[in-house]
């Protein structure tokens, strides 16, 4: 996305898009999660911070209950009303609250429900610490991402990695002849 001329863009601007094809879910997930986002952050010129705007529809969630364990997120409800789990906990929400979901384990663990029935709209801000390990309590899988630097051409590149704990390696595997 490319850098505006200024840094001040009115959110009443931003063009909503739906998830890229290779990140919407599928099969009964399609069900549940649905989200449209527009990233904010990068065209601003933020560096150290990430935020982006997002529309969740009515009965959907935007993501899977999840932790990150490097990254702080911050979200301001502007539109709508839901809720908000954060580790065993279920809080409403509405236009106007703030939420506050720090690094940490499963007791951090968060995810936002549209129960209304309009649109619920909110501004998510994060830092941008990398490598970030999420974790998904309610499907035990992890995931490691991680920003790389540019391609030749200039484009982003990322390191993605979803997996189970079950699915460990041995540290030695695929070395020296090692199976």
């Amino acid at each position: 996305m490319p850098l505006l001329n200024k840094p001040v863009l009115n959110i009443n601007e931003v063009e909503l898009v739906p998830r890229p094809a290779e990140f919407a879910p599928d099969g009964p997930a399609a069900d549940v999660f649905g989200v449209s986002t527009a990233q904010i952050g990068r065209p601003l010129g933020a560096k150290k911070l990430g935020y982006n705007l997002s529309s969740v529809p009515p009965g959907k969630a935007a993501y899977p209950f999840h932790c990150h364990r490097e990254n702080e997120e911050m979200f301001l409800i502007l539109k709508g009303s839901g809720e908000v789990r954060i580790g065993e906990a279920v809080f409403r929400i509405r236009e106007g609250d703030i939420v506050a979901c720090p690094p940490g384990g499963p007791e951090t663990a968060h995810q936002i429900k549209n129960t209304g029935s309009v649109e619920l709209r909110y501004l998510a801000v994060s830092t941008r610490l990398g490598p970030e390990i999420c974790e998904y309590p309610d499907s035990g899988k992890f995931g490691v991402y991680a920003e790389l630097a540019p391609e030749k051409d200039g484009k982003p590149s990322y390191f993605y990695f979803m997996g189970r704990q079950d699915m460990v390696l041995d540290y030695w595997a695929g070395e020296g002849g090692n199976p």
